[in-house]
């Protein structure tokens, strides 16, 4: 395992992990709104690791990396550039990219603007950046405006403020949180959850939690024609319990990647977390992925 800190534009350092061997193929792990990269599970990180150099890394305002949003605001497009450079900093020519929620956006926008860095892309718990209509079962073509939302309680929790109450509060918060990211098919892991993110809390050095991703300006996202157009093989992870991007949201997806390009693999009982029941067969979902596309 090595860390290196990564400069990916005038006084902004982000903190980046490589595990697996040096010479293997890389995959850059890309998570969500808010998230440190310590949010993609060890054990499917090492999992990866394999047969891959997988390299995870802390967003701006996440984890180790620098908190920059208040003095300088940015859009949520750096975040994307953000991933790029961090291929950069790294000497990675090219990477299979996996992102989730926020990070699937994110590699949405790579896989649009940068596709030759690109080897293969795995979207997971995330939404189309289109405007292209959702062709349905019976051939009905649904706006994108019409699918469905973000579940109630989601966006309950979302609502409210968020009050530093002190460390231990604040990992109750987070943990409710996960429980509702969960979806309600597969039983809530608490003590996983808290775990979880008493180690980002000590990796990031504050349990305050960063409102940055949400404050940024998330204008300029779509691709539509870039998505429709793109060669670059892709995978879509389907989550039935998902609350956020609930179906048919991964189908959506798969039919706007490529003209129609894109696979669908589900994974039972997933919702919008990565819990101790989902890594292993997302691992081999992401795997068997990659090792068709090789390097």
């Amino acid at each position: 395992m090595q860390q290196q800190y990564v400069e990916t534009a005038p006084g902004v350092r982000l903190w980046t992990e490589r595990r697996g061997a040096p010479e293997a193929p890389a995959l850059l792990l890309v998570m969500g709104a808010q998230a440190s990269g310590l949010g993609w599970p060890d054990a499917l990180v090492d999992a990866l690791a394999a047969r891959h150099q997988v390299i995870r890394y802390d967003h701006r305002d996440t984890g180790r990396s620098t908190t920059a949003f208040d003095q300088h605001p940015y859009p949520i497009t750096d975040l994307a550039r953000d991933a790029v450079r961090v291929l950069d900093g790294l000497g990675v020519e090219k990477a299979h990219l996996v992102g989730m929620s926020l990070g699937g956006m994110l590699t949405q926008l790579v896989l649009a603007d940068h596709p030759e860095r690109v080897l293969s892309a795995t979207l997971i718990g995330t939404c189309a950046l289109s405007e292209t209509p959702y062709e349905a079962p019976d051939g009905t073509r649904v706006p994108v405006g019409e699918l469905p939302g973000i579940a109630p309680e989601v966006l309950e929790m979302w609502s409210r403020p968020v009050e530093d109450r002190g460390p231990e509060a604040e990992l109750d918060r987070r943990v409710e949180h996960w429980r509702v990211l969960n979806g309600g098919q597969l039983p809530v892991e608490d003590a996983y959850f808290r775990d979880l993110e008493a180690r980002i809390i000590a990796h990031t050095g504050t349990h305050v939690a960063s409102t940055a991703h949400a404050r940024a300006d998330d204008s300029h996202m779509l691709r539509t024609e870039e998505l429709a157009d793109t060669k670059v093989p892709t995978l879509v992870i389907s989550g039935p319990a998902e609350p956020v991007f609930p179906p048919p949201h991964p189908r959506h997806l798969a039919q706007v990647i490529g003209a129609g390009g894109a696979r669908v693999v589900e994974i039972a009982g997933m919702g919008h977390a990565l819990p101790p029941a989902v890594q292993g067969p997302l691992a081999e979902a992401i795997l068997t992925h990659t090792d068709a596309v090789g390097a």
